[in-house]
């Protein structure tokens, strides 16, 4: 078997050292939020099944659209709280919750400390008191605990106890807002100001939204009177943007626990938002993620005087690594299981403005066997010219994003180092990319004379360079099943009741990270969604910078989405 394409590397050699890297193979391998769209716009990816090597592009259906679905089981109740969720009334008491929640700064930092030792998490008890006290009927009529005591878990017990639940999930935390940004937000960034279009502040649009809206249609099917078949669970942690180690880890162990391993019918986390390319609507709820690692480089040289300078010093050799890093880019690879692939598949089925050339090198792909000798992958390269944002859905990213070296102006520094982020592609993985990395370095190593200590628990030495990665590296995410009869079908037929028959459902797939690493164990059936949808806001309401917002009809709509989903689910046979 070939090389995997995208992590072959641009240097020869083994590693050296105490590096032992499995060599990626290809011809069968690969893995996205926030994630990028189409040809110019935000989007992510998706898949779909296999596409047959010997039948021609057109010989069958690659992107099958689900029938709107609509809860045959209702009552006069429920048909009212439809009609409310449609109101005035609604819509402006709901613009009011989101604003109330945005007010509380649930700022997580990547240096906290342990809960309950460092102050800053004092915050979300406020934030959870919010919740208590907008939604009564929801903690009257759910079980709700508190796991690691920020954690909220939120249990309605269904009635047959032999359907696997529905797992819901957001998170409670936001980004943080440095100070020498506020002036730059034309509303505070912590106001929750409502301008009559948009929710303004941070956590508005990542993702309290989601968040609110939830309890706001749980609330309202209690309220209905409504008695889930399905049971039903809410799972909100409080450190998704650092990671999650305290809240979603915590919770997931929890779940796993109690309904075992593949245990919940599916779950919806936070993702890809709804979005227009090639002349076409769509949604792209997120069935993977990329992977990830950090690769910590350390370079160990004799110090000195800096009067009397070697020819290169340990700051010199670290700058070596890096433009080596940097002119060696991983290659775009499309791997049979990478979602955006099957959105191309789809955009050539349904949309208008499907580019010529993209439908060309798919008809040419459909009859590609492996072949011994490296090749270019050309529908990839082809694709990736559509910008960074389109590649890096099927290529891994490597970006040098922390550097130290040197304490002194007139001493040489003894020890530099450099971290290496990488977003590692689906089908690839961590090993492709710790051996790429190490045989890159190999004959840097060699030309100063110094000893590569690559990876699996090496210490540094004098006169080397070391590789390490931090413990937190992830494995590209397992694919989700889109085929028929599995919750992927009730999620389309869900959105397109909601949103119309002229919007396309495509899984996506996601270059960040959401809480869901940790629920892989719950459910094969796992999607990253943001579920509202506000045509005149363009992409995902500027998360993580200055002015994030959201639309008062996006909000609005997640709590509709929400409503009729939990009811096809509640009817579902799966």
């Amino acid at each position: 078997m070939e090389k995997n394409l995208a992590e072959r590397p641009s240097v020869g050699g083994r590693p050296a050292g105490n590096a032992s890297i499995r060599k990626p193979l290809a011809c069968g391998l690969i893995l996205l939020g926030a994630a990028s769209f189409l040809s110019h716009n935000y989007v992510s990816n998706l898949v779909t099944r296999p596409w047959p090597s010997n039948a021609p592009i057109s010989s069958e259906p690659r992107c099958p659209q689900a029938s709107p679905l609509v809860p045959s089981r209702s009552t006069k109740e429920l048909d009212d709280a439809w009609e409310y969720l449609n109101s005035d009334a609604f819509f402006n008491k709901s613009i009011e919750h989101l604003s109330g929640a945005v007010k509380i700064p649930t700022q997580s930092y990547d240096d906290m400390g342990e809960v309950g030792i460092d102050p800053r998490w004092d915050i979300f008890h406020s934030f959870a008191y919010y919740l208590e006290e907008t939604f009564p009927a929801v903690y009257k009529t759910l079980e709700v605990e508190k796991v690691n005591t920020h954690g909220l878990l939120f249990t309605w017990k269904g009635t047959d106890a032999a359907l696997k639940p529905t797992v819901l999930m957001a998170h409670q935390d936001v980004v943080p807002v440095p100070d020498s940004t506020v002036n730059q937000w034309t509303h505070p960034p912590f106001s929750g100001h409502w301008d009559g279009k948009f929710v303004w502040g941070r956590g508005s649009s990542d993702c309290k939204n989601q968040l609110l809206g939830i309890l706001e249609a749980i609330d309202t099917l209690v309220n209905a009177g409504f008695q889930p078949k399905r049971t039903l669970v809410l799972s909100f942690g409080f450190d998704e943007e650092i990671s999650g180690m305290q809240g979603a880890d915590n919770l997931a162990k929890v779940l796993i626990k109690r309904y075992g391993h593949g245990g919940a019918a599916v779950i919806v986390d936070e993702g890809a938002a709804n979005l227009e390319g090639w002349g076409a609507n769509w949604a792209i709820p997120g069935v993977g993620e990329k992977g990830y690692v950090d690769v910590i480089v350390t370079v160990r040289m004799p110090g000195g005087h800096s009067s009397i300078p070697p020819a290169h010093n340990g700051i010199g050799v670290a700058a070596e690594l890096v433009s080596l890093i940097e002119a060696n880019p991983y290659e775009p690879l499309l791997h049979e299981s990478n979602p955006y692939l099957s959105l191309l598949y789809c955009g050539a089925e349904h949309a208008p403005e499907f580019p010529k050339t993209l439908k060309h090198l798919l008809k040419k792909r459909a009859h590609r066997t492996c072949s011994k000798k490296d090749q270019k992958d050309e529908l990839a390269l082809e694709a990736a010219k559509a910008g960074l944002d389109i590649k890096y859905l099927f290529t891994t990213s490597q970006a040098v994003d922390l550097i130290n070296g040197g304490v002194k102006t007139n001493a040489l520094p003894e020890r530099t180092t450099f971290t290496i982020n990488h977003r590692i592609n689906i089908g690839s993985s961590v090993d492709a990319v710790l051996f790429h990395v190490a045989q890159l370095f190999t004959p840097v190593a060699k030309k100063h004379n110094l000893t590569l200590n690559a990876f699996n628990n090496v210490t540094e030495t004098p006169s080397s360079i070391t590789l390490t990665t931090r413990p937190e590296h992830l494995e590209p995410a397992p694919v989700t099943p889109t085929g028929p009869g599995t919750p992927f079908s009730i999620l389309s037929g869900t959105t397109r009741a909601l949103y119309g028959e002229d919007l396309f459902v495509a899984p996506g797939v996601m270059t960040g990270n959401t809480d869901t690493r940790y629920y892989w164990g719950l459910s094969e059936h796992i999607f990253r969604y943001s579920m509202g949808w506000d045509r005149e806001q363009e992409g995902l309401g500027r998360i993580h910078t200055v002015d994030e917002r959201i639309g008062g009809k996006a909000h609005r709509d997640v709590s509709k989405w929400v409503f009729g989903f939990v009811r096809n689910m509640d009817e579902a046979d799966l």
